[in-house]
C-alpha cells in the first residue's frame, strides 16, 4: 500500500486510478475531436484544451470515488463495476454542468461533453475488462510472513482471504505458542536462520502476531529481518492499514500512545476544518432550505407533533449539547423515556420519517450545530448520554473517541451500517479512532465524496 496524507491506498487501487484518469482525459480529446470535425472547425493543438480536460478527467473521477468504484466489490465484479460507472459518469455530468454553469471556461460544450462522457464509459468498461482480475492477483499483493500460529494469527490468515486483500500470506511461524491453531505453520526450531527464511520467500513484510509478547519477542530474529530491507510491523499496526480501523482485540495502550496521529487538534488542521465547516455549512443551508421547509410541511401533514427534533448528545471533551434534527419518529417513541437503539424497520419512525432518513434529510438541520462549533461535517456520530454512559463501562477507549468534534457524517457512517447493540458500537468504534488518528483534510474530502455513496446507496439507514 502507498500511504497518501496518513491514509493507506492499495497499489492495485492507486494504479487503476491513475489509468483512469488517462483514460477519462482520452475520452475527452476524442469528444472534442469528433465533435470539431462534425462542424468543421480546425483542431488546434492539445495544449489549447489542457484546462478543460483536466476539468473533465476530475469532475469524473470525484464522481467515481464517491460511488464506490473503487471498493471491493467494484473490483472483483465487472458487473457491479459497470453498474457504479454507469451512476459515476451521470453524477460527473451534473459535476460539470455545476462547473460549467459557474466558471464556463473550464468546461467543453454540451455537445462536446455528450461524446465525451460516451467514449469515457466505454474506454473504462473496457480498462477493466482488459485488466480483468489481474488488479486482484498476487502480482499487486505484499508477500508476507506471520510470526505467530495463534488466534491472531488466524485473524491475519481470514482477512488474506477476503476479496480485495492487498496482501497474500507467505508463511507462518509457530513461535513456541501452546494455542496453535495453523496447522501449516514451521515450528522456529526447525528454521536455521529466519531472516534466511523471509528473504528466500521474497517477503516484503514480516508481521508480528505473538499471544504473549512478554519476554517472547525475538529480537534478534526481528533486527536481522529489518536489516535486510523488509518491513516488520506489529498486528495493531498491520490491520490498522489493512482494515481502516484500529482494531480493539490487539490493540494496547503503548501502541496508542507511542504510534503516530492524534494531530486534530494541531492548529492549523483545526483552522482549516472550521474554515471548511462555517462555510460549507452556510452554502447547504441556504441550498437545502427550501427541502427542509417542504419537509417540515410533509411532517406537519403526515403526523402530529413538532417538525424538529431536539435531543442531548455529547460532543468534543464529553460536553453535551442539542442536537437539531427533522422530526421521522412519532412523538411517543420513548414515551417511558428511556434511550432506546433505532431498530432495522423501527415501527416508531413515519412514514415522512422512513423516506427522510433513507436520505439523510433529516440530517441537515445539524449545520446549524456545524455553524455554532458544537459539530463539524465530519466526525464520529455524537451518542446520547444514556448509551455512553453505558458504553464507556463496556468498551475500552470509547472515551477518546470524544477527543475530537463530532460530525454530521464519519469515517464509520461510511464503512458499517447503522448499528442498534453493544457489538456494533465496538466496531464502529473501531472506525472512529481510526479517523481521529489518522485524521487529515484528505481524509475529510474522502469521507465527504463517498457519503455521496451511502446517501445513493442507503443500505444502512435506519
Amino acid at each position: 500500500m502507498i500511504r497518501l496524507f496518513k491514509h493507506y491506498v492499495p497499489n492495485a487501487v492507486l494504479l487503476l486510478g491513475l489509468l483512469d484518469i488517462l483514460v477519462l482525459i482520452a475520452a475527452a480529446e476524442g469528444g472534442w475531436i469528433v465533435r470539431a470535425d462534425q462542424v468543421g472547425m480546425a483542431i488546434e493543438p492539445i495544449s489549447h484544451r489542457i484546462p478543460q480536460l483536466l476539468t473533465f478527467a476530475g469532475a469524473l473521477e470525484l464522481a467515481m470515488i464517491a460511488v464506490g468504484v473503487y471498493g471491493a466489490d467494484a473490483l472483483q465484479s465487472l458487473r457491479f463495476a459497470t453498474a457504479r460507472l454507469l451512476v459515476a459518469v451521470s453524477l460527473g455530468t451534473i459535476f460539470l454542468s455545476v462547473i460549467f454553469f459557474l466558471v464556463p471556461a473550464l468546461t467543453f460544450w454540451r455537445s462536446n461533453l455528450l461524446y465525451a462522457m460516451g467514449l469515457a464509459l466505454g474506454f473504462l468498461i473496457l480498462l477493466r475488462i482488459l485488466l480483468g482480475k489481474t488488479l486482484g492477483s498476487q502480482v499487486f499483493k505484499r508477500r508476507v510472513v506471520v510470526l505467530g500460529a495463534g488466534a491472531r494469527a488466524a485473524r491475519i490468515k481470514a482477512l488474506a482471504k477476503q476479496p480485495g486483500a492487498a496482501f497474500a500470506v507467505v508463511g507462518y511461524v509457530a513461535m513456541s505458542e501452546s494455542n496453535r491453531v495453523i496447522p501449516e505453520a514451521i515450528a522456529r526450531e526447525a528454521i536455521y536462520n529466519l531472516a534466511d527464511h523471509v528473504v528466500l520467500l521474497n517477503a516484503s513484510e514480516v508481521v508480528l502476531a505473538l499471544e504473549e509478547r512478554r519476554n517472547a519477542l525475538p529480537l534478534k530474529d526481528l533486527l536481522r529481518i529489518k536489516t535486510t530491507g523488509v518491513h516488520v510491523n506489529e498486528i495493531s499496526t498491520f490491520l490498522e492499514r489493512e482494515t481502516g480501523r484500529v482494531d480493539l482485540d490487539s490493540v494496547n495502550p503503548s501502541w496508542l500512545i507511542f504510534s503516530d496521529g492524534f494531530s486534530s487538534s494541531r492548529m492549523l488542521s483545526a483552522m482549516f476544518k472550521r474554515v471548511f465547516d462555517i462555510s460549507a455549512s452556510l452554502a447547504l443551508l441556504l441550498l437545502a432550505m427550501p427541502v427542509i421547509l417542504l419537509t417540515a410541511l410533509a411532517i406537519r401533514i403526515d403526523s402530529k407533533g413538532p417538525v424538529l427534533y431536539r435531543q442531548r448528545r455529547i460532543g468534543r471533551y464529553n460536553v453535551d449539547f442539542s442536537i437539531v434534527k427533522l422530526r421521522s419518529m412519532r412523538t411517543d417513541a420513548e414515551a417511558r423515556g428511556n434511550a432506546v437503539w433505532a431498530e432495522r424497520n423501527d415501527p416508531r419512525v413515519t412514514r415522512v420519517g422512513r423516506i427522510i432518513r433513507k436520505l439523510r434529510i433529516d440530517e441537515l438541520p445539524q449545520c446549524w450545530s456545524v455553524l455554532k462549533g458544537e459539530m463539524s461535517f465530519v466526525g464520529p456520530r455524537p451518542e446520547r448520554p444514556q448509551f455512553v454512559a453505558d458504553l464507556e463501562q463496556q468498551l475500552p477507549y470509547y472515551a477518546e473517541r470524544h477527543m475530537v468534534k463530532p460530525g454530521i457524517t464519519g469515517w464509520a457512517q461510511i464503512n458499517y451500517p447503522y448499528g442498534a447493540s453493544t457489538e456494533d458500537a465496538r466496531q464502529k468504534l473501531e472506525y472512529d479512532l481510526y479517523y481521529a488518528k489518522n485524521y487529515s483534510p484528505f481524509l475529510d474530502l474522502l469521507i465527504l465524496l463517498q457519503t455521496i455513496r451511502v446517501v445513493l446507496f442507503p443500505d444502512g439507514a435506519r
